[in-house]
């Protein structure tokens, strides 16, 4: 083979560097088969030249499957040949574009057949395609995107079976996470590579007769190693290990603490232990003792005890210090390091009998054969009071030598005194305060562990090779405090070989891996220098013991004891169970099932059948599946082809009962573009054959006497018929002729078209494959007049728009509505006061008594011609207005008013609206404004939502009026004055939030011209009402009604319909739409119809005083700038368009002091805007709603109490709120008015100089942040403001102070801060943070809560009743 040198002078083949030289082809391969749970996507970069028998190679390979067993068509033309699988063309030459175009081709079924998976002696799916190098190093989280630290050749691992069933080649099998469950698989696999813990667990027999397996910790632990040890997957579920802990789905979604977990499962395990060979397993391996001892340095006396431990923790950095420990070994010497108690310290000697200086520190008196270290990496700022991690760089060695840190004096010397061993009482835990002091806000003082490095006890080693422990496993954390990802690097202890165990993904990794998991950076930047570091790096390390006599080697699987042995085939069985079944589901056609059936209705299933069964054996399945047996014979049922979305029936299998349904269905997929149903016949009927390419046209027959719409009728046609020819198909079907026969075709909703050109075809009509048809035979006169002019299309036009709601109407309480009166509807003027019509009064419980009454016989009337639901929407021209005027007792025959025509509805409201002008004083007011939400009975209701579907705040007048009150008169005539001041437009923004008219606020006004005609007279206005049946509403039927309506009615006229059944006006109720979770929300614009409503929608129908034309509902607040809640809400009330704000305050006093008891002067108190909850603009006395200020629906406004007479008088002023910030007291002054003539910076610093006596030179100022109050810490503000702007202007950045209500603070820049010791800074941190999170304000610090982990041994948590 020829040799030629490459770029770094190594010698390479020929052919590889012409390789190198030659063009590549990208090719984008997407698996479209439904071999996988989830579909691939490949990407191959190859040679020009390479053949395409070798790309269907590399593709198997990748992909994972049998080479021969699919097919690869080209991605963007689908519909050509495959590509050939045995020649030897080139790419280049079969049409692949080369130079880094994307190539995009489809893996597709071979004749109808899935591809084959390979298995495992063939080759993994994952990881054949990866490059070795970057294979065996990458540690770390997997990246998120397919080609990050990884060849170009490698495509993201995705969880299919592919990946999840084929074994990692490294031989070691993953672990899936449940969700957050990395800190528990890194653990698992590291008490699983560590011999002498799975070989005890491997001799420890399961009794299933003491124990349910499945709450059996031990058992399934053993289950979970023998499956790590003996399975062929790429990685296994864990769900079994957690159930058998107790919890539940929801605690794979809580973060853990890896070192937490491993204290908790060791108690788990020894409880479950007890009374076995296994019960001191814990304590043997990873329990080591120490000496907790006090010394007096006066006479020597010492007072120590004996403590326990599993885990040695290891401070990162000592609190307080700018440095981190560098080494592991650097941070135990700290940890032995004695601490001099001296001072107000000192100790009580025993023996001197007064307090002397002493020593205190720990001693080891024992280290365990697995020696663990946690690296206390989590810790708490008292500063910015977050929860940190620790990023420093911290190095440990392979192999640590631990001799200089044990204790080889004598534990009963006769300077000592004896104390009790207090491991003895809680075996396997830590008692040190020191060992179990996890890092809080609560416990953080330091238990007098000296973390100085300097000095050292002299001391006799030991010899070295006794003391010698290996690192075998580094558990790795990466992210943040709040949260991050845990994965372990394990060194076998068979081959010495160092792995990433990473959730499901193993892979080899180097000793430059395990450096990397060192962390920091180099330098420092300070005392939390840490946070610029890499947050990747070690959290706790395994050490073993190097001991020849005590190392053990895992246990091979011929030598596993006989217990482990059956386990083993137990889930080897289960296993190949496991397999069989995936093979049955990849064979399985999953298909949507419908069918009509006799007794149910409608049915839908789905229906699961092997590709291998025959059309007659699938339709015995869903013939047994749909529950037809004794209903139906089999033989009347069979499947045909459906499009269920379209109804369309596309076409039967007459012949084909023994085909397969593999070939049937087109092979097995994910998802069809098709469904199935189960037709069903009568036994003297026969089938009827559908063909393919017939659509389906069901046809409704009209008739216009009756005015009735009958149930449709199925018939098939041919796209290609004519319209002569269609005709005389529906009229073999319908029996109807076809000489007179007029055929109508609803294309999509309230599209109606008449196919009237005899030759045209279906196709060109617009007919698709389900289709919908009106037909009408007669001999009247209707069909000689325009279409749109006809009686079929009225009739036709009114079936499509008319909707069935239901109307609760309102409780009727005699206390409160017994002074209600009703309007005669017709010739009386409804805006007469109440106390002049006493005569006519009747109580609404009685006038709703009897238009009940009076329903129920309409009821009866109508239903005598109503058949079927069509009908009853359908009725004749005589229902159009079956409305009764409750207070007419004249004659209760003639009660109903029934319309001469289409427009007697417009008529009648035309009538009721157009005799209240003559008693009105203002000629604007002859319609009421809906409101938006009842004081009396939906007080409580948020009105921030809004109905969106026939509701726009900016178009709509809310109130929240009480019934009872009267009209308040509007300001005519009134003195507007116009503004000048180039500061503000109007008082308001430039852009106005609703219209600028309030006629066009006011929906009735829009629905008739000036002479009160109706400007919709060609307009259908259906309408008609029925009591509730039982069927009908949950609600109570004597309370509800059923309407049938035209959903282009207004709601105006929808009110006035409604009138006869609530017995009042209809600007006396609300009408509130219900939503499906029972919210209600009013709808208030009157123009608006009621298009959003669909069919069994529901109304509730509230009694109320809508407000007049042109008035608004108004919540009034109390701004309260020094108190702790600035912001209290007072009233509600009504301000109108064209008041001044002067007089709208002379409305609001009298109401504030009866309904809040404060009696306020006029000339003490201001208007101003209110945004959220911050002050804005200051309104003056002569501004004008709707012409100087903008007011809108559901408007706020803050109302303040001046101290002195408004200082505010033109609206070129600027009124900023100010605020002292004194460091050297760490407080912060009230609230101060500043008022300003222009916008001038110089102007603002002489006005805050003036009234703080600071001179001008030292005063500092800075706008406040967020919304009112503009809160901030007292430990912040000196620094985290923008003190002292360059600018000379306040409308410009970063101020932008263009508005009244701005915040700023202030200070003297000779100030000098207080100086806080830490107790005093932690201290004020603490009530700071109280005094924020009370003002609901931004707090530095909010940490999440976090759930304990907790294992429990009797198989789940006890429930407690008084939890949620």
């Amino acid at each position: 083979m020829e040799m030629v040198p490459n770029e770094e002078n190594q010698f390479v083949p020929k052919e590889i560097q012409n390789a190198a030289e030659e063009p590549r082809v990208l090719c984008i391969i997407q698996d479209t088969t439904s071999a996988k749970t989830v579909n691939e996507r490949l990407t191959l970069n190859l040679p020009a030249s390479t053949t395409l028998s070798r790309l269907y190679e590399d593709v198997a390979h990748k992909a994972g499957y049998v080479n021969g067993t699919f097919d690869l068509a080209w991605g963007n033309t689908p519909d050509m040949a495959p590509l050939e699988h045995n020649t030897e063309m080139s790419l280049s030459d079969s049409g692949f574009e080369p130079g880094g175009k994307r190539n995009f081709l489809q893996l597709t079924d071979k004749d109808g057949e899935q591809p084959q998976i390979a298995s495992d002696e063939s080759g993994t799916a994952d990881s054949s395609g990866l490059d070795d190098s970057s294979q065996e190093r990458f540690i770390g989280p997997l990246p998120r995107d397919s080609t990050a630290g990884c060849s170009g050749d490698y495509s993201s691992p995705s969880y299919s079976y592919s990946s999840i069933l084929n074994k990692s080649e490294t031989g070691y099998v993953g672990l899936v996470n449940q969700a957050m469950t990395c800190y528990l698989n890194s653990l698992l696999q590291t008490l699983f590579m560590t011999p002498e813990f799975r070989n005890a667990l491997y001799n420890w027999e399961f009794e299933e007769s003491e124990e349910d397996p499945v709450t059996s910790i031990p058992y399934q632990l053993q289950r979970l190693f023998v499956l790590l040890q003996t399975s062929k997957k790429r990685a296994i579920e864990t769900t079994d290990v957690t159930r058998s802990f107790g919890w539940d789905s929801s605690e794979a979604w809580q973060q853990h603490d890896i070192q937490e977990l491993c204290r908790v499962m060791f108690d788990a395990l020894e409880q479950k232990w007890k009374q076995t060979e296994q019960a001191d397993l814990i304590n043997q391996l990873y329990q080591g003792k120490l000496k907790d001892y006090v010394r007096c340095l006066e006479c020597g006396y010492e007072s120590w005890r004996i403590d326990t431990y599993l885990d040695i923790p290891l401070v990162i950095r000592p609190f307080g210090a700018s440095q981190a420990y560098g080494s592991v070994e650097e941070a135990l010497q700290a940890f032995v390091q004695p601490e001099t108690l001296d001072g107000p310290n000192q100790y009580f000697c025993e023996r001197c009998k007064k307090k002397c200086d002493a020593r205190k520190g720990l001693r080891f008196l024992h280290f365990p054969y697995l020696l663990t270290l946690q690296l206390k990496r989590f810790d708490f700022d008292y500063t910015t009071m977050h929860r940190i991690k620790l990023n420093d760089r911290m190095t440990f060695p392979e192999e640590l030598d631990m001799s200089p840190f044990i204790d080889v004096e004598d534990e009963k010397s006769p300077q000592t005194e004896s104390c009790t061993d207090s491991g003895a009482e809680n075996e396997g835990s830590c008692h040190s305060d020191q060992m179990s002091n996890d890092f809080s806000t609560d416990d953080c003082v330091d238990e007098g562990i000296c973390l100085d490095s300097t000095g050292s006890t002299e001391r006799v080693l030991k010899p070295k090779s006794l003391l010698t422990f290996e690192l075998f496993s580094v558990m790795v954390h990466s992210g943040s405090a709040a949260g991050g990802h845990y994965y372990a690097c394990i060194k076998s202890f068979s081959d010495g070989q160092w792995y990433s165990f990473n959730d499901q993904h193993v892979s080899k990794i180097t000793q430059d891996d395990i450096r990397k998991t060192y962390g920091g950076s180099s330098g420092s930047r300070g005392y939390y220098s840490s946070a610029f570091a890499s947050s990747t790096n070690a959290y706790m390390l395994i050490y073993r013991l190097k001991d020849p006599s005590r190392n053990a080697k895992y246990l091979a699987v011929e030598d596993f004891p006989e217990h482990i042995k059956s386990l083993v085939q137990k889930e080897k069985e289960s296993e190949e169970q496991e397999k069989r079944q995936r093979e049955i589901e990849r064979n399985t056609c999953k298909i949507k099932l419908f069918c009509m059936h006799p007794v149910k209705t409608m049915m839908e299933s789905k229906l699961e059948v092997h590709k291998d069964k025959t059309l007659r054996e699938a339709t015995e399945m869903a013939y047994k599946l749909m529950e037809l047996e004794g209903v139906v014979p089999l033989d009347c049922c069979r499947l045909v082809k459906y499009d269920e979305f379209h109804e369309y029936l596309e076409r039967s299998y007459e012949g084909e009962e023994d085909t397969l349904m593999g070939l049937l269905l087109g092979g097995v997929k994910s998802s069809y573009m098709f469904d199935l149903l189960l037709e069903t016949r009568r036994p003297e009927q026969v089938f009827q054959p559908y063909k393919p390419g017939e659509v389906m046209v069901k046809v409704h027959v009209v008739d216009l006497k009756s005015e009735t719409i009958a149930s449709p009728i199925s018939v098939r046609a041919y796209l290609n018929q004519t319209i002569t020819e269609f005709k005389q198909l529906i009229a073999q079907a319908t029996g109807l002729s076809a000489e007179t026969m007029r055929v109508v075709l609803e294309r999509c909703y309230n599209d109606l078209r008449l196919l009237y050109v005899p030759n045209k075809t279906l196709k060109a009509e617009g007919f698709f494959r389900s289709n919908k048809v009106f037909v009408e035979s007669s001999d009247s006169t209707d069909h000689q007049v325009a279409f749109t002019d006809s009686v079929l299309w009225k009739l036709l036009d009114r079936h499509g728009n008319t909707i069935r709601v239901l109307v609760l109407l309102p409780e009727q309480s005699p206390g409160t509505l017994a002074n209600r009166t009703l309007c005669q509807k017709l010739g009386v003027d409804s805006d007469v006061p109440f106390d002049e019509s006493k005569g006519n009064r009747k109580s609404v419980e009685a006038i709703l008594e009897e238009s009940t009454e009076k329903l129920k016989n309409l009821s009866l009337q109508q239903q005598q011609g109503s058949s079927t639901s069509d009908s009853q929407k359908s009725s004749d021209a005589s229902d159009f207005e079956h409305i009764e005027s409750p207070t007419q007792e004249a004659d209760s025959n003639s009660s109903l008013c029934v319309a001469a025509d289409n427009r007697e509805l417009e008529n009648r409201i035309r009538a009721t609206a157009g005799s209240s002008g003559g008693a009105s004083s203002d000629p604007e007011n002859h319609f009421a404004c809906e409101e938006r939400s009842d004081s009396e009975v939906n007080n409580d209701r948020s009105t921030s939502s809004v109905d969106s579907d026939i509701l726009s705040s900016s178009h709509s007048s809310d109130t929240l009026c009480n019934a009872d009150s009267g009209p308040i008169q509007l300001a005519n005539g009134l003195d507007s004055h116009s503004i000048t001041s180039s500061r503000r437009s109007k008082a308001h923004e430039g852009k106005k939030e609703t219209w600028d008219t309030a006629e066009e606020d006011s929906g009735t006004d829009s629905e008739y011209d000036d002479n009160g005609k109706s400007k919709a007279e060609a307009q259908y206005l259906y309408f008609r009402a029925e009591p509730c049946s039982q069927d009908d509403s949950s609600w109570d039927t004597q309370k509800c009604l059923v309407v049938h309506v035209d959903k282009r009615i207004t709601l105006a006229a929808f009110k006035q319909n409604l009138e006869p059944y609530v017995g009042v006006t209809s600007t006396q109720f609300k009408v509130f739409r219900v939503y499906a979770n029972n919210q209600e929300f009013e709808s208030v614009r009157l123009n608006e119809t009621l298009s959003s409503f669909s069919d069994d929608n529901k109304i509730t129908i509230r009694l109320g005083r809508a407000l007049k034309k042109g008035e608004y509902r108004v919540k009034v607040y109390q701004l309260l700038v020094n108190e702790p809640e600035p912001c209290k809400f007072l009233v509600d009330t009504v301000f109108a368009k064209g008041m001044t704000v002067r007089q709208s305050k002379e409305e609001l006093l009298p109401q504030l002091k009866e309904q809040c008891k404060l009696d306020l002067s006029i000339d003490r108190v201001r208007l101003r805007k209110k945004t959220w909850k911050n002050p804005g603009t200051v309104f003056l006395d002569y501004h004008v709603y709707e012409e100087d200020i903008s007011i809108s629906s559901n408007w706020e406004v803050f109302l303040e109490v001046l101290n002195e007479p408004e200082r505010m008088k033109s609206m070129s002023q600027l009124a900023v709120l100010t605020r002292r910030w004194s460091p050297a007291a760490m407080k912060l002054g009230p609230f101060q008015e500043v008022i300003l003539e222009s916008s001038s910076v110089e102007e603002l610093k002489e006005k805050l100089s003036e009234m703080s006596g600071i001179p001008l030179e030292n005063l500092e100022f800075a706008k406040g942040r967020g919304t009112f109050p503009c809160d901030i810490s007292v430990l912040e503000i000196h620094q985290d403001l923008d003190w002292n702007p360059k600018v000379s202007t306040l409308n410009v950045w970063p101020l932008y102070i263009c508005d009244d209500g701005a915040v700023v603070f202030y200070r003297d820049s000779t100030e000098e801060p207080m100086e806080l010791s830490e107790d005093e800074r932690s201290e004020l941190m603490k009530k700071e943070s109280s005094r924020l999170l009370k003002t609901g304000h931004r707090v530095s610090y909010s940490p999440r809560k976090e759930k304990a982990l907790k294992i429990y041994l009797d198989g789940g948590p006890a429930k407690d009743p008084g939890q949620d």
